[in-house]
C-alpha cells in the first residue's frame, strides 16, 4: 500500500549527483511559482540571470537569480501537482543551493465566508496524494512547519489572513461531493494539490517552506464557482507579499 511507502532504513539507488554533478551553492532563497504569468513578469521587470536548469525528457526549466534591494532570490516555473513540484524543489536546492522555498499557488474555497479575501495560511494538510508517503511517515495529516511564523509576519504587514486545515489532492477532477464533504466535516478550508509533498520533502532535506494560498474558486456540496480562479492564479499580489517574506527570512540568515 502507498502507506508502506516510507524506507528509512535503505539509501534511494538514484541520486541528483548522477545527471547534475556536485551540487551548488548559488542562493539562499528560491520562489516557486505556480503561475506562468507571474513568472514572465517577474523576467520582464526585474534584472535577472540563467543560474541553471532542471533537466527532463519533455524539457528544460530554467532557474533565473533576481536582485531586489538588496537580495539575490531565485525562481523557477515549477509543475502542477504534488509529485512534480516537490521533485523540482530538490533539484532546484541541488542546482543552486537555495534551502528556503516561498511557494504562493491558489486553492479551491472550501467555506467561502472564512476565506473571502484573505490568503490561507495551512497548519495542516490532509495527504491526499502519493509523493508525501515516500517521504514522511504516514498519517492522515502533515504539519505545516512555518505556519504561526507566516502569520506573525503576515500581521506586520497588515495582510489579511486565514490559519486552518487544508486538503492536498493529486486528483482534482475527483474531488468528489462526498470527499468534499468529509474534508469540510473535518475542518478543512481549503484545497491545493502541491502542499503536503513539497512539505514533506522539505522535511525530510531539512528545508524551510513558507508557503501561502490565495483561493479562488469555491468548492461546496451543491455547486462549484470558478469565478475567482483566474485572479488567484495570476495576482502579482502573491508576488510582492512574497519578497516581503524573502526580506524577513535574510534577518533569520
Amino acid at each position: 500500500m502507498i502507506t508502506d511507502s516510507f524506507d528509512i532504513d535503505s539509501e534511494g539507488i538514484v541520486n541528483l549527483e548522477m545527471f547534475y554533478g556536485k551540487s551548488k551553492q548559488l542562493i539562499d532563497t528560491c520562489f516557486i511559482i505556480l503561475s506562468k504569468k507571474i513568472h514572465d513578469t517577474i523576467l520582464q521587470n526585474y534584472e535577472c540571470e540563467l543560474i541553471g536548469e532542471i533537466g527532463a525528457c519533455n524539457g528544460k526549466t530554467p532557474i533565473y537569480k533576481m536582485k531586489h534591494e538588496g537580495l539575490e532570490i531565485g525562481f523557477y516555473l515549477s509543475g502542477i501537482g504534488s509529485a512534480v513540484a516537490s521533485h523540482m524543489c530538490v533539484e532546484a536546492n541541488w542546482l543552486t543551493g537555495a534551502s528556503h522555498f516561498i511557494m504562493f499557488g491558489s486553492a479551491g474555497s472550501l467555506n467561502k465566508n472564512l476565506t473571502e479575501n484573505k490568503y490561507v495560511l495551512s497548519t495542516e494538510t490532509y495527504r491526499d496524494e502519493g509523493m508525501s508517503y515516500h517521504y514522511k511517515k504516514p498519517s492522515d495529516y502533515i504539519k505545516i512547519k512555518n505556519s504561526n511564523r507566516l502569520a506573525e509576519w503576515f500581521n506586520e504587514m497588515n495582510i489579511p489572513y486565514i490559519q486552518g486545515k487544508t486538503w492536498t489532492t493529486d486528483a482534482m477532477l475527483r474531488e468528489t461531493k462526498n470527499n468534499v464533504n468529509k474534508r469540510i466535516d473535518d475542518g478543512c478550508i481549503a484545497v491545493d494539490m502541491e502542499l503536503a509533498g513539497v512539505q514533506a520533502i522539505c522535511d525530510f532535506h531539512e528545508f524551510e517552506l513558507y508557503n501561502f494560498l490565495a483561493t479562488g474558486d469555491v468548492l461546496s456540496e451543491h455547486s462549484y464557482e470558478v469565478e475567482g480562479l483566474s485572479n488567484a492564479n495570476h495576482d502579482m499580489d502573491k508576488f510582492y507579499i512574497g519578497l516581503e517574506v524573502a526580506k524577513r527570512i535574510k534577518k533569520l540568515l
